[in-house]
């Protein structure tokens, strides 16, 4: 069975949400502010969190606050700062006194205020993102529904279902799993089974080739991409593990998802008619195996990892090194 998932130090499908580790690891290379000293506290200066994670749950433990960070989108916060006046007309509570006293607990590190009202700070938006997409407030499962193309692996039909916060597309002949994810609940509501796998491919696609430019999809940290022969965990043969320094969040693919954003990649298939951001990575067994990937370096040199990309008769070799980086292709036309 070959899959790949989201993984973590203790096991695979789940995410490290930020230890105290990962805050104070590093962030990649710091500018030169005159001597070691003057680093070290540009460093501490990026790290520094301005409120602890227990205040900042605390001041969200409130039905007001939340109502007032939704009656900030309602009212058009993204557009525009919202007045007092209309904020305290949106939400349910008769004492204006009271009223402030739950807005102040929010403005600073939630809210902004100034001149002309009141405005999302980022924390507070993605407080409203997550409460709007059911990551913190919703369950749902979906059972067994069709998923259009064949498995790479006998030609069987394709199944998709979601359980515990997960989608995942599978053969329901042979079993063997093409891509299981983490989705929000929310990208089930105003959306047909049919239409789950379009939403689900630009999802974890653009999770993936986030990593892969060195940018967390959570924290927007920097990521440290390594090829790993033989990882542990896997059913994989070669895999790429991409990890956060800020968050620790981790993510663990088959080397070939890495190259759906490739210059050559894209062009190569682009010219035979296949659109790569569009049509389903599963589709492809070089994306979701390694059934194509070979080790072609010795046991003393640096990893080399080859691919071979077929399409229309044609094949596209992809050399990748240890880092993932593209180092050599290779066209064969038949």
């Amino acid at each position: 069975m070959s899959h790949f998932d989201r993984a973590t130090r203790t096991g695979p499908r789940a995410t490290d949400a930020g230890s105290e580790s990962g805050r104070e690891s590093g962030h990649g290379p710091e500018p030169d502010r005159g001597g070691e000293s003057g680093r070290d506290l540009a460093v501490d200066r990026r790290t520094e969190s301005r409120l602890p994670p227990a205040e900042a749950f605390a001041a969200l433990g409130n039905d007001t606050r939340v109502e007032i960070l939704e009656a900030l989108l309602e009212l058009g916060a993204d557009d525009a700062p919202v007045s007092f006046s209309a904020l305290f007309e949106r939400v349910d509570l008769s004492d204006s006194a009271n009223f402030s006293y739950h807005l102040d607990q929010l403005t600073g590190h939630f809210v902004r205020r100034g001149d002309e009202g009141y405005e999302f700070r980022h924390p507070g938006r993605k407080v409203v993102s997550a409460i709007f997409t059911g990551t913190l407030t919703e369950r749902a499962q979906l059972g067994f529904f069709p998923v259009d193309g064949a498995c790479y692996d006998c030609e069987g039909d394709l199944h998709g279902w979601y359980v515990d916060d997960t989608l995942t597309i599978g053969c329901a002949d042979c079993g063997t799993i093409h891509v299981s994810y983490p989705f929000p609940s929310g990208g089930l509501d105003d959306r047909s089974a049919a239409d789950l796998p379009e939403a689900f491919h630009h999802y974890v696609r653009h999770h993936y080739c986030l990593a892969a430019d060195g940018v967390c999809p959570e924290c927007t940290g920097s990521v440290e991409t390594t090829v790993v022969a033989d990882p542990d965990e896997s059913d994989l043969d070669v895999a790429v593990e991409h990890v956060c320094t800020r968050c620790r969040y981790r993510l663990r693919s088959t080397v070939g998802l890495t190259l759906l954003d490739h210059a050559e990649t894209l062009v190569f298939h682009a010219n035979r008619g296949v659109d790569l951001n569009t049509e389903p990575f599963w589709a492809f067994d070089w994306c979701v195996s390694d059934a194509r990937t070979t080790v072609v370096s010795g046991a003393d040199e640096p990893l080399r990892v080859r691919l071979e990309l077929p399409c229309d008769g044609d094949e596209l070799r992809v050399v990748v090194d240890e880092t993932g980086a593209v180092v050599e292709t290779t066209l064969v036309e038949c």
